[in-house]
């Protein structure tokens, strides 16, 4: 007992030494934990280390893709959806049947449905690993798309490894494999949703923030494993959970519990993204012992995931290039399609403008539109003109294809699948170590080279005009906060009393809600920079914190 609370003390320390160490070396932290693992590993105390995957897959995976899901301003993933589902399901299913097909030439009696397999395993991006990119100047389209693509990746990955698992002993069906998919995926974002849902409806009757937390920590599991028990996909499960939450939160839940959850939770990203690496390197003995013990040598298989590394970056790059030609093409059509819905947003000012707007874009709507309907289409309007205006200001060029090719990493999820082979998987040790080695070059490589590749295409920025930019956007949620103080009636003139003061925070608190629903409403709109939006509803939280805790020491 004392030497595993040694160890977990040791880690604790070596995680929060490499996120202090890692920038300050150049080095991105994950891989500072990695090269700390690989050298635990061979001291004689972790010789025998094995970390059963399942903990990776159902006990880590799904907070930490809760937790990014939570985060993840919903607004961009809508926005990015189209890329980021052809990321996360066709060049996933298209990168795992070339390397099933590469696999299955170069390991000797492998077979192509074994090869499809361990294609899946080393196909999807890991959303941990993409944390590398986060502290790169990236477009924030870019963090957008591969945020999305490793939310959702995963279970594409993980349906088409049990799919080509079965094909090895009976026929494979595409239209099974594809049914399979789609309930995975649908149930999954039911349960989510429900449990996202739920847990927003008991923690708002809970006003204890420690206790709120405490009960935050089970969403994940209360999306994920009721899913899995459904024969769904427990991580898209929580991801949905995440994006119900990180979207509704700020409606229904007080400052301070959200205030306890971003602490908490940033907490447990830190310890538990720490902890994936660690024992990745870890595991590099016994991966490597297994093989040396059970084959000729390592050194075909690394050859084997050299090949293979360089064939996911081949794969991607003749899926992105074409991608990002085709948003980049529709880009340019932004111009006349603002205009028109501009010119539209403007009549919508007035009751008779919508009646004819909402007729104009109805032709075949013989009937006067209700107020609610009228409101629902006039919401879509300004939100369509707020998202070409989001893709006007940030088009998407060679740079950014280039990012997203390159942030392309492997990491805990490749590990971890593979060690979920079955003991009658022909050549399992040999897999295992390609897993490995596909997931450790990839975060050497592309996680050592991204930051200075990042800057060295980065386009010179004129940080005058951004200021500029920036300032203006800030001036126009000064005005919205502005207008939705007008909309608080002003309170009696308080008498210096206590029942004065009572008054006075009660209209201080009054305009703060008017002030985050404004706010609201216009992230639902998509009006604003997300960052920003995202930095005055912190200062609203702030501001109401320090008005009830000023009240509370009154009292």
């Amino acid at each position: 007992m004392t030497e595993l609370l040694v160890v977990l003390v040791a880690a604790l320390v070596v995680i929060a030494a490499a996120t202090v160490a890692g920038p300050r070396l150049g080095i991105a932290a994950p891989l500072v934990l990695v090269a700390v693992g690989v050298g635990a590993s061979l001291l004689p105390v972790f010789a025998s280390v094995r970390i059963d995957p399942e903990w990776i897959l159902e006990g880590v995976l799904p907070p930490l893709l809760y937790s990014s899901a939570v985060s993840m301003p919903a607004m961009n993933f809508r926005r990015e959806f189209g890329a980021i589902s052809g990321l996360s399901v066709v060049l996933v299913v298209g990168s795992a049947l070339l390397l099933g097909l590469f696999f299955s030439l170069v390991i000797p009696g492998l077979g192509f449905a074994w090869g499809v397999a361990l294609g899946a395993i080393v196909s999807p991006t890991d959303a941990v690993a993409t944390s590398i990119v986060k502290q790169t100047s990236v477009s924030r389209r870019v963090v957008a798309m591969l945020d999305g693509e490793s939310l959702l990746n995963d279970a594409t990955a993980l349906v088409l490894l049990r799919t080509a698992t079965a094909a090895t002993a009976m026929a494979f069906s595409f239209w099974g494999a594809l049914g399979s998919f789609a309930y995975a995926v649908a149930v999954a974002a039911v349960v989510g949703w429900a449990a996202g849902a739920l847990n927003l409806f008991v923690r708002r009757r809970i006003t204890d923030p420690t206790v709120n937390t405490v009960i935050s920590f089970v969403v994940p599991f209360a999306a994920s494993v009721p899913a899995e028990l459904l024969g769904a996909s427990g991580l898209v499960a929580a991801v949905v959970a995440g994006l119900v939450t990180g979207v509704l939160a700020p409606r229904m839940l007080s400052p301070q519990n959200r205030l306890s959850d971003t602490q908490n939770w940033r907490t447990v990203e830190l310890v538990l993204e720490g902890a994936v690496f660690l024992t990745m390197g870890l595991q590099i003995k016994g991966i490597v012992g297994d093989v040396e013990r059970d084959h000729a040598g390592v050194l075909p298989a690394l050859l084997v995931a050299v090949g293979a590394l360089v064939l996911t970056v081949l794969v991607r790059t003749a899926y992105v290039a074409p991608l990002l030609a085709v948003l980049h093409a529709r880009g340019r059509r932004i111009g006349p399609m603002r205009t028109r819905m501009q010119q539209m947003q403007e009549r919508l000012a007035t009751p008779e403008g919508r009646q004819e707007t909402f007729r104009e874009a109805n032709p075949r709507s013989r009937r006067t539109a209700s107020e609610r309907t009228l409101d629902r289409f006039a919401f879509r309007v300004t939100q369509a003109v707020a998202d070409l205006e989001y893709f006007r200001k940030a088009p998407l060029g060679w740079r950014e294809g280039t990012a997203v090719v390159w942030a392309g990493m492997r990491g805990a999820v490749t590990v971890a699948a593979a060690q979920t082979l079955s003991e009658e998987t022909p050549q399992r040790s040999v897999l295992v170590l390609v897993a490995f080695a596909v997931a450790a070059l990839s975060l050497v490589v592309q996680g050592g080279t991204i930051g200075p590749l990042l800057r060295r295409i980065a386009p010179r920025v004129d940080e005058a005009a951004a200021a500029e930019q920036t300032a203006a956007e800030q001036g126009r949620i000064v005005d919205l906060l502005r207008t939705a103080t007008e909309t608080v009636d002003a309170p009696p003139e308080p008498a210096r009393t206590q029942d004065g003061f009572i008054v006075a925070k009660a209209h201080r608190l009054a305009v703060i809600t008017a002030q985050r629903s404004a706010l609201l409403d216009a992230r639902d709109h998509g009006t604003f920079d997300a960052d920003l939006l995202a930095r005055a509803l912190e200062n609203l939280d702030a501001s109401q914190i320090a008005i009830e805790m000023r009240g509370s020491l009154a009292v």
